[in-house]
């Protein structure tokens, strides 16, 4: 009776475990179907838009990579950040984010909107500037102008705040940062799409300027009268 009992167990176990892996099977397929149906849902001039920004190649020293986005300012969004780097440090560094709603939105007057954050730390005498904040707005304006990019409804803050080290810290000289949040509304094509490679160059030469970088024009040309802030006394180590 023993052989009996153990082949009834053995043929038990595999088929508890040939259960098991149908309904895994069954998990991964329905998973599958999930997704499929999630990235179906997404509308697609969204995805164009989102694939501009993915295939788009900054300049070498700009290092950018996607990041998880805002869940509720938008049915869609997709959100990268970026640092300017030389020598292994950071010179500045900001976040992009692009939103969507079908539908509209009041107070975009569009369906698209790009969001931004960018900072770099100064030196204490350029912080001191007290037109720092109008010039450095007057950098993304000119640099999304620069690109030919037509956007509406810009708003923003500049900030720029200072630190001052006392007691153990005394021995570390005074540090000044300057912060641009901004948004705008891109201009979209008749095919309702707007050109976010293009909105994301000329975010990239904001970055470069903030970091003090001489910046690329879209037409190559390396004049301009552009002003870039000098390159700052110690970048934060990576």
């Amino acid at each position: 009776m023993a052989a009996p009992q153990g082949h009834s167990s053995d043929h038990s176990n595999s088929s508890a475990s040939g259960r098991g892996r149908a309904a895994e099977d069954a998990g991964h397929s329905e998973g599958s179907r999930e997704e499929s149906r999630e990235e179906n849902s997404v509308p697609h001039t969204f995805r164009l838009a989102v694939d501009a920004l993915r295939t788009a190649r900054p300049r070498p020293e700009i290092e950018v990579d996607p990041t998880r986005p805002p869940q509720r300012l938008a049915p869609y969004s997709y959100a990268l950040e970026a640092a300017v780097v030389q020598d292994d440090e950071d010179l500045a560094d900001g976040r992009l984010v692009l939103l969507h709603d079908p539908a509209g939105h009041d107070a975009w007057r569009g369906t698209f909107r790009l969001v931004t954050l960018v900072r770099a730390e100064l030196e204490p005498e350029m912080a001191a500037d007290p037109l720092l904040p109008e010039v450095c707005w007057s950098w993304l304006t000119g640099a999304l102008e620069a690109r030919g990019l037509e956007c509406g409804e810009p708003s923003g803050t500049v900030t720029r705040a200072g630190s001052h080290y006392f007691g153990g810290l005394a021995a570390r000289r005074p540090a000044s940062q300057i912060e641009i949040r901004a948004s705008w509304t891109p201009s979209e094509s008749p095919h309702g799409v707007p050109d976010t490679a293009s909105h994301l160059a000329a975010w990239c030469d904001l970055l470069c300027q903030i970091a003090g970088l001489p910046p690329t024009p879209a037409g190559g040309d390396t004049g301009g009268g552009v002003v870039s802030l000098p390159q700052r006394r110690g970048p934060q180590q990576r």
